[in-house]
């Protein structure tokens, strides 16, 4: 039986989907990362193996294109010893318009135990939940522009994994926030982590006003959003969303708000920088930035299998 208030949740407040960051209490979050930490030995090894999920079937459900979050919840279901089940969109009976229920309680019927979910429209993964069977578990792999949640995850391990205490940062994320869910999801995490100086940097058009009710302080300036920061989070440029004359170029935007060397002296002299991938080199960081000694933009990759083997172990161990 779902939690009435947080549908992610059974009665006993364990975690059964996720769906999002938002409305996670602070010790779910913080039992991921600590379940993640213990899992990132097991890429070490020489079999890279463990039997949690072993006869398990993990459906891949990819509506919209991925690298990153694709391959590596493959990669985590995989060390977990899930059977995993790579369903292409494009030549699957959705292209011929079947409905988003229909094809998941076909794939129901088929036994499936987990759906992880990346759709443009918000709010599906929600509703797949909300139909699936009470034994299958969802995660949000990425909807719209509502939620990444396993992304705001594997940054709140790389964070705490390089500056350990969140409640003496200052966050700082840049660029086009308007349409990122990656975003979003941080700010959730970073709030309930208890980060108490977040800013939202970038320029008029890509940071909406709606974010100060957040907690996060809004910031047009990219000298003024970086100033003494211990994390900078660079977002990419989603042109694939954007519609109208929202940026005057991508160069015009990088000299404004592209992170290079000059610019991060402002930030502290430790602070990391951080990337959600895919990187636009020149476009929202400089490439002496990225492959810099700051950047800690591969170490996230490999964080991010061993923060997602930790979501799908422990919603698969909780009953609805």
């Amino acid at each position: 039986m779902l939690n009435k208030r947080n549908p992610q949740l059974n009665r006993h407040g364990e975690l059964i989907h996720l769906l999002s960051i938002e409305g996670l209490p602070r010790d779910v979050v913080t039992h991921i990362l600590d379940t993640a930490g213990t899992f990132l030995s097991v890429n070490d090894r020489e079999v890279k193996k463990v039997p949690l999920l072993r006869g398990k079937s993990v459906f891949n459900l990819f509506f919209e294109n991925s690298t990153r979050t694709r391959t590596t919840f493959e990669i985590a279901a995989k060390r977990l010893s899930a059977d995993v089940i790579n369903l292409d969109i494009a030549k699957s009976s959705a292209s011929k318009g079947e409905s988003l229920l229909d094809t998941i309680a076909n794939l129901s019927a088929m036994h499936a135990d987990m759906f992880v979910v990346r759709h443009s429209e918000s709010g599906a993964p929600y509703l797949i939940a909300q139909h699936c069977a009470p034994h299958v578990h969802v995660v949000n792999a990425g909807d719209g522009r509502h939620a990444h949640p396993t992304q705001g995850l594997l940054d709140m391990y790389t964070i705490r994994h390089f500056k350990q205490d969140f409640t003496q940062l200052s966050v700082a994320i840049v660029g086009d926030i308007v349409h990122s869910r990656v975003a979003r999801s941080d700010i959730h995490a970073l709030t309930t982590l208890g980060v108490p100086d977040i800013r939202a940097v970038g320029p008029k058009t890509l940071v909406p006003g709606d974010f100060k009710g957040m907690g996060v302080r809004v910031c047009h300036s990219m000298e003024e959003g970086i100033r003494g920061a211990d994390v900078i989070i660079m977002l990419r440029l989603q042109n694939e969303r954007m519609s109208g004359a929202m940026l005057p170029s991508a160069g015009e935007f990088f000299k404004n708000y592209g992170l290079t060397d000059e610019k991060l002296k402002l930030a502290k002299p430790d602070a990391i920088v951080m990337h959600p991938g895919p990187i636009n080199r020149g476009v929202e960081i400089d490439s002496k930035v990225a492959d810099g000694s700051h950047s800690v933009i591969l170490p996230q990759v490999t964080f991010g299998i061993a923060v997602r083997m930790a979501v799908m172990s422990i919603i698969a161990g909780n009953e609805a």
